[in-house]
């Protein structure tokens, strides 16, 4: 009688709140982390880079899902349509929660349809030149931009990046005027500087190290407030009088609306704990990316203040693209 009683009874105590947390602690199983382009990139480092250490931290691994197209469409619509049970989280970045939402109508809301994890970090855009043209600093860029008004051109990485947005809030800033020409990504845009097709860039960081290096395109200024500790005598835009510029490819964590403040306050504790790990800022050089350590409302803010940004210069420039 007394077994028969158990086995009665287990049902109900399964559902006895301690018991309970304890048959579904999370994470009980792997989470699917989605990047929104292919495999092989920097974007794509950053990720399996960090979640290798993270899921080490959560006890359970992360499973890479490589979903690039549409910009990022994709993937963010494929998150945001997923249960927010904490086990599908995906790698959002400026493109899809930044620039894009800004220049075109995208099937997705940015802020609405995603719950902010944390920051992972950031990289400067960096001012840089044809090496042919005469000029070595900010202001002598300005100044030749001056004496030669319509003669210059810059490359993108296409309309709407944060390549051609930057250029466009430095000319904003400026008063001067330079063509656009748009590529269908960086390595051609950098083919034809170097080849001075056109004369100026402002691309991210880690896509212009090579080309920085080996001395076929010349550096100006980092867009952001401190100098980048891998070009330590470059000056910001901010010290050569642009007072206030600043703009970063940055790297996020967001899962799909309405998940458990619980489970987001652990997943962003022990995303802050890699990255202050002494060797994580070693690991993400390789992009130049910066560790950046956020809480979930201040993540939250930062999207809404970049969005906003770009928005307000997009339509000021009349720069409105198709979704």
């Amino acid at each position: 009688m007394k077994r028969r009683t158990l086995l009665q009874a287990a049902p109900a105590l399964l559902g006895l709140p301690g018991l309970a947390q304890a048959q579904t602690a999370y994470p009980s199983k792997p989470i699917r982390y989605i990047v929104p382009v292919a495999a092989g990139g920097g974007s794509d480092m950053v990720g399996r880079t960090v979640t290798e250490r993270w899921g080490k931290a959560l006890g359970q691994s992360f499973v890479v899902d490589n979903q690039s197209g549409g910009g990022g469409v994709i993937a963010c619509q494929n998150t945001a349509k997923a249960a927010p049970d904490g086990y599908t989280l995906m790698q959002g970045y400026v493109a899809t929660h930044g620039t894009s939402p800004a220049t075109r109508k995208v099937p997705y809301d940015a802020i609405k349809d995603f719950t902010p994890i944390g920051m992972i970090g950031g990289t400067p855009n960096v001012l840089v030149v044809n090496a042919a043209l005469p000029v070595n600093t900010v202001q002598e860029f300005v100044e030749y931009l001056r004496k030669n008004p319509g003669k210059l051109s810059y490359g993108s990485a296409g309309p709407g990046t944060l390549t051609h947005l930057t250029m466009e809030l430095f000319k904003t800033q400026l008063g001067s005027f330079m063509v656009h020409i748009p590529y269908r990504g960086i390595a051609p845009a950098f083919t034809d500087l170097i080849g001075g097709q056109t004369q100026a860039m402002f691309p991210g960081l880690a896509a212009a190290v090579p080309h920085i290096k080996s001395g076929r395109v010349r550096p100006l200024a980092v867009t952001g407030n401190v100098r980048h500790p891998l070009f330590k005598d470059l000056p910001t835009l901010n010290e050569s009088g642009f007072k206030g510029f600043d703009a970063m490819q940055w790297y996020g964590v967001v899962g799909p609306a309405g998940m458990p403040a619980p489970m987001v306050k652990q997943l962003n504790d022990t995303l802050a704990a890699v990255l202050k790990a002494p060797d994580m800022r070693e690991k993400l050089s390789v992009e130049a990316v910066e560790p950046i350590v956020m809480a979930p409302d201040e993540f939250a803010q930062f999207i809404k203040a970049d969005i906003t940004r770009w928005t307000k210069l997009a339509k000021e420039r009349n720069i409105q693209l198709d979704s």
